[in-house]
């Protein structure tokens, strides 16, 4: 440690004559210069911020059930346009039909739901938007 020798550094300027390369862009001033490439590996399955199936932020496991007709379930086969109840789940707080993915009705009855609705709405049980 106690050999400890440090080379002189030239931090003379460059003469006039001689070129040397710049990484910035003279017009912009940047003076510092663009960090060096490293690949980056990947995080591993439980770390936080990890990708993939089940990794969502955080790390934590997410389990997405499996959205089941309730039609179907409840062996309900005509949707009447009179049951604004039932409707009323099925469309949202702007007026909007809730699509199929989001509900989980089965296509059919998805179909059924939504003429439902149309009909309900004709006859003025259901509002076509919501109030402002």
């Amino acid at each position: 440690m106690a050999d400890e020798t440090s080379t002189p550094q030239s931090s003379a300027p460059a003469a006039s004559g001689e070129h040397t390369p710049s990484t910035g862009s003279s017009s912009t001033g940047g003076s510092s210069s663009p960090r060096p490439y490293t690949p980056r590996t990947p995080r591993p399955a439980g770390a936080p911020g990890a990708g993939g199936p089940g990794g969502g932020p955080g790390g934590r496991k997410f389990f997405r059930r499996k959205k089941v007709c309730k039609f179907c379930t409840e062996k309900i086969d005509s949707i009447s346009y009179r049951d604004v109840r039932l409707l009323q789940g099925f469309v949202a707080e702007r007026g909007k039909i809730i699509p199929r993915r989001l509900s989980g009705v089965c296509t059919r009855h998805q179909r059924r739901l939504s003429l439902a609705i149309k009909q309900s709405r004709n006859i003025a049980l259901l509002a076509f938007a919501a109030r402002f």
